[in-house]
């Protein structure tokens, strides 16, 4: 009988939730075989079974199982199943006869309700009346003008005075009309742990929030130029993300400080000769923060694959935790779910995390002249017991420089050549 127990998967977690079964209790499986998968403080991982045998249940989903705790048995003297043939079927070959099916009137079970058209209601009640399937043309408004309002939809539907389909609650925006109901879900690890974390960056630090926008037509230009021929060559798309990296890394090493943290047990100020970028992914078990390491050694094709690399394996929930472990500053996106400004909150212990945000064309004041460009606004949320504000704001005027003047990301080097590593 072989034990299969939680194994220690880092040294700073001595506990883990058992996320879910991928066997049933009682199945047999083979040596090397995906059994369960557990949830760390920062990623999931699936435990696989070291031999083939019948496994047998012994903690349930949702548990929480510290290091070396047996989650299972697997009983590797159980012989594997016979695996057995699907018995073959000869086709049987026949004439096909065409036969016309008499024409008949067909008549419908269900009883067809017939809705009327309110034409002096106001939106939500007609929104109402649609879900419901009524027939409201004998609806009476007791809105202004005799205009049909929420409540006279809803009266007539719990009176009586005109039907709903069959058997259905009365919806608002698919919602049943005044639910009381409530529903409770589990808090995950990760999320229990992305919480706390936030609370305390918010309670422990000295954070501040500084601000500018960025002309992105440059970049749209060069992007423009090269998309073609750069996902020819390198097989991945040139995208914002190798930009703004690229920019972030090279404006870091002007700025060291923003790229330093706190060793509050020490008491000393840790700076680093490197920029490992943590790229904020929201995938659907929370927000996890994979790291891009030497990003300022990286090409911008080296850039792309691995931003790509790491939102795939964030999103099939692959990420491991030495992947997730480090870095010194973060980019986070809102703008990819239309956040217009936010103040993103530092991922400790670094001290400076930049906020990205959705590009709107917006009329813009060139040369004296009024120009439609796309434009977006940076966020730097930075902590001030690390980061000056002058260096905070110059830090960021120097990340926009870089993105208004891609070319000079590119010195030393012939840009066409250096964006298609030639």
């Amino acid at each position: 009988m072989l034990e299969v127990v939680v194994p220690n998967v880092a040294e700073s977690i001595t506990e883990v939730t058992l996320a879910q079964w991928l066997v049933a209790d009682g199945e047999y499986v083979k040596m090397d075989q995906a059994l369960v998968e557990v949830e760390t403080d920062k990623a999931s991982q699936e435990i696989y079974a070291e031999k083939a045998g019948i496994v047998k249940r012994v903690a349930a989903e949702g548990d929480d199982l510290e290091i070396g705790a047996l989650i299972c048995t697997i009983d590797t003297s159980a012989e594997a199943p016979a695996e057995t043939e699907a018995p073959k079927v000869e086709a049987v070959k026949t004439e096909a006869k065409k036969v016309e099916a008499p024409k008949a009137e067909v008549k419908t079970l269900t009883p067809k309700v017939e809705t009327g058209k309110i034409e002096n209601a106001t939106p939500l009640a007609a929104s109402i009346a649609k879900e419901n399937h009524v027939n409201a043309a004998n609806i009476k408004g007791t809105g202004a003008n005799g205009k049909i309002t929420k409540a006279d939809v809803i009266a007539a539907i719990e009176n009586g005075s005109i039907s709903a389909s069959q058997g259905a609650e009365i919806l608002i925006n698919n919602h049943k009309a005044f639910s009381r109901e409530e529903h409770t879900e589990k808090m995950s690890r990760l999320r229990k742990t992305i919480s706390k974390r936030l609370v305390e960056a918010k309670n422990s630090t000295a954070m501040l929030t500084t601000f500018n926008e960025v002309n992105l037509k440059p970049i749209m230009d060069i992007r423009e130029q090269y998309k073609i021929a750069f996902k020819d060559k390198y097989n991945v798309n040139l995208g914002f993300m190798s930009f703004f990296t690229r920019a972030c890394a090279l404006a870091l090493q002007k700025f060291p400080a923003v790229n330093a943290y706190i060793d509050e047990e020490k008491g000393e100020l840790i700076f680093h000769d490197f920029v490992d970028v943590s790229i904020a992914v929201s995938t659907p078990k929370g927000l996890v923060v994979p790291v891009i390491r030497n990003a300022e050694s990286l090409s911008m094709d080296e850039i792309e694959k691995e931003v790509k690399r790491l939102a795939l394996r964030g999103r099939d929930g692959e990420l491991t935790m030495d992947e997730m472990s480090g870095g010194t500053f973060s980019i986070t996106n809102g703008g990819v779910f239309g956040s217009m400004l936010s103040t993103p909150i530092l991922n400790m212990p670094q001290s400076a995390i930049l906020g990205m945000h959705n590009i709107l064309d917006r009329p813009m004041a060139v040369n004296g002249q009024v120009v439609i460009l796309p434009m977006m606004y940076l966020a730097l949320s930075y902590d001030h017991r690390v980061i000056d504000g002058k260096e905070s704001v110059s830090f960021l005027v120097a990340v926009k420089n870089y993105l208004e003047n891609p070319e000079t990301m590119l010195i030393g080097e012939d840009p066409v050549a250096f964006m298609l590593g030639m």
